[in-house]
């Protein structure tokens, strides 16, 4: 079957050549190219029992090559499906409106982290509420700051189960099938407490405004700016 290192091989020059690159990509496209060739150089197999011998060329090892990770991915899968609960799980992402994304680039901790607790207290409270799953989930948020356009776009994925342990902890609460919570009520309460919290930060001066965002320091500014934000799905 073709490679992604057969391309490269065929094509990786001329694409070199035509397109600037970063030092560390030009390193990963070297390096898939010579990958289990006589390059890297390589060793003698001999089989034990018929003494059939092979030549195995060595591995470039770069964590970019899909033939020398394809093993080491396929490990690490199997090791995460191990840690999975036999239910269904949800992605639910939760993102910043583009009116934020400077103020998030030049106040990362201060809004980074307060992204993370407002997304885990709306996940924890419309959860609990005996209205909608009635149990205490479970979940994983990982947090991306691009968007695939490589602008400046922070949201968080989350990995959620389908259900949770009672609010007494005795036992499994499972969810609807093929549902999780309602979106319109998770994002209301999401947008409340984050933007409560970015009061809050700004009343504790614990937010910084440079260049074209000087002006939000005022309490006037700043004020008509999270009132605009009221009303952004």
């Amino acid at each position: 079957p073709l490679e992604v290192a057969d391309i490269f091989r065929q094509y990786g020059a001329d694409f070199r050549q035509r397109f600037p690159l970063l030092p560390e990509q030009r390193r990963v496209m070297q390096a898939i190219e010579v990958c289990r060739t006589s390059v890297l150089g390589g060793h003698l197999e001999q089989c034990d029992s018929c003494c059939y011998q092979r030549v195995a060329y060595n591995s470039c090892r770069n964590r970019h090559c899909p033939k020398c990770q394809a093993l080491a991915q396929r490990r690490w899968v199997e090791a995460r499906l191990a840690d999975l609960l036999p239910v269904p799980y949800f992605h639910v992402v939760f993102t910043l409106p583009e009116q934020l994304a400077s103020l998030a680039l030049q106040n990362k901790r201060v809004v980074y982290n307060l992204l993370f607790s407002a997304a885990a207290k709306t996940l924890l409270t419309i959860a609990r509420d005996p209205k909608h799953l009635g149990a205490q989930p479970g979940f994983l948020a990982v947090l991306h700051t691009w968007s695939q356009t490589l602008r400046h776009h922070p949201h968080l994925h989350c990995v959620v189960p389908g259900g949770g342990l009672s609010l007494d902890g005795t036992h499994w609460v499972s969810g609807r099938p093929h549902f999780f919570l309602p979106v319109k009520v998770l994002a209301r309460l999401f947008r409340r407490l984050f933007l409560q919290g970015l009061q809050q930060a700004f009343t504790n001066g614990q937010l910084c405004f440079y260049g074209n965002l000087t002006y939000l320091d005022q309490p006037t500014a700043f004020t008509r700016l999270r009132r605009s934000l009221r009303t952004r799905d």
